[in-house]
């Protein structure tokens, strides 16, 4: 995806919807990829007044929604009867997604000052998460 598909999809279809929800206090998080640095990113960013927070690249380890991928594939690859074409696999996604516990990404969640200090502790090397 290239700076402006990931403005125009993710930024203005989701994130400036979700920082208008959440007001001042909103501080967002990117994957800290090339894409997600472009000028065109920063500009809407500014533009909409969103606070990026400050992240290592490379840091699956910290990156909460890595884990809930993760979870996702767990949950695809113990169905019974796994996809075989496109649509199917679109299907069990979505339903995959809708049936992850909230508890378990709650949990995620809070495990997040862990995970930090973990990786602070470890100099951004490798982390038991």
């Amino acid at each position: 995806m290239i700076g402006h598909i990931y403005r125009d999809v993710i930024l203005e279809q989701h994130v400036r919807l979700f920082r208008g929800a959440m007001g001042a206090e909103f501080l967002f998080m990117d994957g800290n990829v090339h894409r997600h640095l472009a000028n065109i990113v920063d500009e809407c960013l500014q533009s909409e007044d969103i606070t990026r927070m400050d992240w290592p690249a490379n840091s699956p380890d910290l990156n909460p929604i890595e884990h809930v991928w993760d979870m996702l594939g767990r949950r695809i690859a113990a169905r019974q009867l796994p996809p075989t074409c496109l649509p199917e696999l679109l299907r069990a996604l979505l339903d995959e997604w809708c049936n992850i516990p909230q508890d378990q990404i709650d949990n995620l969640i809070l495990s997040m000052p862990r995970r930090c200090k973990a990786c602070i502790a470890s100099s951004g090397r490798h982390t038991p998460y």
